[in-house]
């Protein structure tokens, strides 16, 4: 596990020093064509900065995110859909974003000061290990990142700890439709790329009902294979998750 961190801590912490785009498996595609292609409007892409073209949907758009709302994103990067949300939630309400390479948290704080949006704070911290108190969270999201994590029944269990009773979490995420090679499986860079250490979709599913959450399916993008990932067998999934 510590090695599957190392790689991809290692490898998102370039990206934030050189701004490159990645999780597109190898994609020659520009940022903007990638966030486009996956939900993002001309509006949200005028965040220049903040859009490393790194996520596989759109989770502020799915997500029913009011006024007033504390909003957690898991994996935040340089702050794309923190600001994004931002707009959402208002002067009443806060993003958190977490993201555990101290790059792309420098990148964010500095994106944050440079749009001059108040209402987000971005922290160190492990998405197995959230830095946030218990109940305290109206809507987490998270774009294309929990694939990243070894021990993702602890991710979910995190995001359950955090919601508040009735909370939602509104997540786009790589799952796999196939077994990949043991050799694809040890390949540093679809480790690092979203790939390696996605989940089977009905494993995917049953971690996250299986720590008390409940789940609804709300769409399925096959193409991404084709567009992104060179017709390796996943989907990227879009899902919302409840707390009771």
């Amino acid at each position: 596990m510590k090695d599957i961190k190392k790689i991809v801590k290692d490898h998102y912490s370039e990206v934030a020093a050189k701004s490159m785009n990645c999780c597109s498996c190898g994609s020659q595609k520009s940022a903007n064509e990638i966030s486009k292609s996956i939900g993002y409007s001309d509006a949200d892409l005028e965040l220049t900065d903040a859009n490393l073209g790194l996520g596989c949907g759109n989770p502020v758009a799915m997500g029913n995110i009011k006024s007033g709302d504390t909003v957690l994103d898991l994996g935040s990067g340089a702050g794309f859909d923190c600001f994004l949300a931002s707009k959402k939630v208002g002067n009443k309400g806060k993003v958190i974003g977490v993201d555990f390479s101290p790059q792309m948290v420098k990148k964010a704080r500095e994106n944050a000061k440079k749009y001059k949006i108040n209402n987000v704070e971005f922290k160190f911290g492990d998405i197995e290990n959230l830095p946030i108190d218990d109940s305290s969270i109206d809507v987490v999201i998270s774009n294309c990142v929990i694939n990243l994590a070894p021990d993702k029944k602890k991710v979910f269990s995190e995001i359950q700890r955090v919601l508040k009773p009735g909370g939602k979490s509104y997540v786009s995420d790589i799952v796999l439709l196939g077994s990949l090679s043991k050799e694809q499986k040890s390949d540093a860079s679809l480790i690092a790329g979203c790939v390696a250490g996605a989940l089977l979709k009905e494993e995917y599913l049953a971690i996250i009902e299986s720590v008390g959450l409940t789940t609804r399916i709300l769409s399925e993008d096959v193409e991404i294979s084709k567009k992104q990932y060179h017709g390796i067998p996943l989907e990227s999934l879009k899902v919302e998750i409840n707390k009771k």
